[in-house]
């Protein structure tokens, strides 16, 4: 399962969807997406501007996380 931090990250720098939308030129429908964790994909090009914004690597804002098995 494909983890999303991209919520927390944001909240960890105190920061808002608007912040983002207005300061990387990403449309809103793609920092919601991110943000809501209903994208069903991401374009190398927007993880850039994620990551460079939030100055973090792809692997702090995207991870895989292991389902335990019950």
């Amino acid at each position: 399962m494909i983890q999303n931090n991209f919520r927390i990250l944001l909240a960890k720098q105190k920061k808002k969807m608007a912040d983002v939308e207005k300061e990387t030129g990403l449309s809103k429908n793609t920092i919601r997406g991110l943000y809501y964790e209903t994208s069903k994909g991401i374009q190398f090009s927007t993880l850039n501007i994620v990551c460079d914004y939030l100055d973090c690597e792809i692997g702090d804002l995207i991870q895989i996380k292991k389902e335990e098995l019950v």
